[in-house]
């Protein structure tokens, strides 16, 4: 028996053995992405926060962010099980969170606390205070080495040369003293890389969330376009370093699977077949031909939440780890029943505290086991 047929059988497992044909076994892991819409606490930051205070807008109150910590987790621990095997992902990539003290209160909830998660998180420069992160399994990754790599783009063109602000009376008039600065940088979140050991194999983990489209798609375009070239520069950097790298590239990118920003900043494929050594197999682009959303925008459904793998985890043997299927998970209790955004996902209202207003991804890794 083929080992995809196979496995299909035991739909969304999460490290388990697997006993196939000619009894070879296999483990499986899950790599998860969740925008986690607003994800605040109620104190007061240094940031952009007083909508999500208890008298804010909002009315955020520890009783609605405590539930909202449960919503999430609950979803979480179900992605990559089924009845039988109860496992929570190996990985999960995330947005929309205001700082590592929320992630903190979401790996102690009732449903995630026996998980033993670690966190990889850093402050962005992001108006409103909201980073990425990575949460990750600790009996099966081993990090060596994170960094937050910033995304620099401008509004316009319009540069203003200012000097230093410690320039001296001699300074002045010394050319190689002034600083050229725009100001109209565009602050947004920073690129999460995170390297190191899944079960004693390396693999390297991207986490994005890029620029919005305030202001509409066109004029925000150049911003993702930007994004994806980072991504992609990235990529080369690890590969001159291992061209046998694998790589993981997740995120909310705010663009389709048919943007400039992923088919060419990034070079995304389609198809398997179309990807050649260090490129990049895009499995949610297919999705998105099919009809699937994980959201939606101006009431039109799209894939903006997306993980996109190397060419060097889409080889046809299983020695190592490999790319096996991907997934949005969209059980009917995320899902909205009634109104206006009947089928939408649940997000946050002042009456309800909700889930998101985006559907999580998910993909797995098989490996044989020797």
């Amino acid at each position: 028996m083929r080992i995809k047929s196979f496995i299909a059988i035991f739909f969304a497992l999460s490290s388990i053995n697997l006993t196939i044909a000619q009894n070879k076994k296999y483990i499986v892991r899950t790599v998860v992405f969740y925008n986690f819409e607003n994800l605040f606490d109620t104190i007061k930051g240094t940031n952009y926060d007083d909508e999500w205070l208890p008298n804010g807008l909002q009315r955020w109150t520890s009783k609605k962010y405590n539930q909202k910590l449960e919503n999430l987790s609950k979803v979480l621990m179900q992605i990559g099980t089924n009845d039988q095997q109860k496992e929570a992902p190996t990985f999960i990539g995330c947005s929309e969170v205001e700082n590592r003290g929320v992630l903190e209160d979401l790996i102690k909830t009732s449903n995630l606390a026996t998980i033993d998660y670690g966190i990889v998180h850093f402050d962005s420069p992001d108006k409103r205070g909201i980073d990425v992160g990575l949460l990750y399994q600790k009996k099966h990754f081993k990090p060596t080495s994170f960094i937050n790599i910033p995304l620099i783009i401008y509004r316009g063109n319009t540069n203003k040369e200012i000097k230093k602000e410690n320039e001296t009376e001699e300074d002045k008039g010394d050319e190689d003293k002034i600083e050229v600065i725009n100001t109209n940088r565009v602050y947004t979140r920073d690129i999460l890389l995170v390297t190191g050991f899944l079960d004693g194999e390396e693999i390297n983990l991207l986490v994005n969330h890029w620029p919005s489209r305030s202001g509409g798609e066109k004029k925000s375009s150049p911003f993702r376009e930007a994004a994806g070239k980072l991504d992609r520069k990235i990529m080369d950097s690890i590969y001159k370093v291992n061209p046998e790298a694998k790589i993981i590239c997740m995120g909310d990118l705010n663009d389709g699977t048919y943007n400039k920003s992923v088919k060419e900043g990034i070079g995304a494929k389609l198809k398997k077949s179309e990807v050649k050594q260090f490129g990049v197999y895009n499995p949610f682009e297919q999705m998105y031909k099919d009809g699937n959303a994980t959201l939606f925008y101006r009431d039109a459904g799209d894939i903006f939440d997306q993980i996109m793998v190397s060419e060097t985890l889409i080889k046809n043997d299983y020695f190592s780890f490999r790319y096996w299927k991907a997934g949005i998970y969209n059980r009917p209790f995320m899902i909205q029943t009634m109104g206006q955004y009947k089928g939408y996902p649940l997000r946050h209202s002042l009456n309800d505290v909700g889930f998101s207003d985006h559907f999580p991804v998910y993909i797995y890794l098989i490996k044989e086991v020797k």
